[in-house]
């Protein structure tokens, strides 16, 4: 969290020493610290946002239990933990939750691509049509690992023991937003027999 505040102190500086105009990260103008204050909100939401954001930061330096890295990881278990639970509860809607509601989000499995939270909705219920089609669902070897403050990778395997156990790998890509971690991407594959 200190690396955060030091890389946006030049920013707050340089406000400070013109006391009129800063540089906009976005695209370099400069921003009227009197006349732009729409401008300097979103400058403000911005910068709040990044040091919020930094609160989940990958942070090599600090692996106790309560680094950011660590809470942010036990989000995303909590997250897969609760998807679990609404699957082996038959509740395909609430395993859905955590999935980006949008025309955007991949699905990747089995050589095809899904696009979109309701197709892959639409998926799921007809792959998995009944209780005894879903049987119970479990995650393991989760690996979970934060390339940037507010996307994480989470390498795991899952299985499902019913009838015919199945099982395999999945990779899912998290993005933060709003303070909320959602799965924009997931990519599936079964074990072959």
């Amino acid at each position: 969290m200190p690396e955060a505040r030091s890389e946006m102190l030049p920013h707050v500086r340089k406000a400070i020493d013109s006391r009129s105009a800063v540089a906009d990260p976005t695209d370099g103008r400069k921003v009227n610290l009197v006349t732009d204050r729409p401008q300097i909100l979103g400058l403000g939401v911005m910068l709040g946002g990044a040091l919020v954001a930094a609160g989940c930061a990958a942070s090599a330096r600090n692996d106790s239990d309560s680094s950011p890295r660590n809470r942010c990881a036990e989000e995303i278990r909590l997250i897969l933990e609760r998807q679990a639970q609404a699957w082996n509860d038959g509740d395909i809607d609430a395993f859905m939750v955590p999935y980006w509601h949008s025309p955007d989000l991949t699905f990747s499995s089995g050589g095809k691509v899904t696009r979109g939270w309701r197709a892959t909705l639409d998926r799921y219920r007809q792959r998995y049509p009944n209780r005894e089609a879903m049987g119970r669902l479990t995650f393991s070897d989760l690996e979970i690992t934060m390339p940037s403050r507010s996307v994480a990778l989470v390498l795991g395997r899952w299985r499902l023991d019913r009838a015919q156990p199945i099982g395999g790998n999945f990779s899912l890509v998290l993005r933060r937003e709003a303070g909320k971690w959602i799965i924009i991407h997931d990519h599936t594959s079964t074990d072959q027999p």
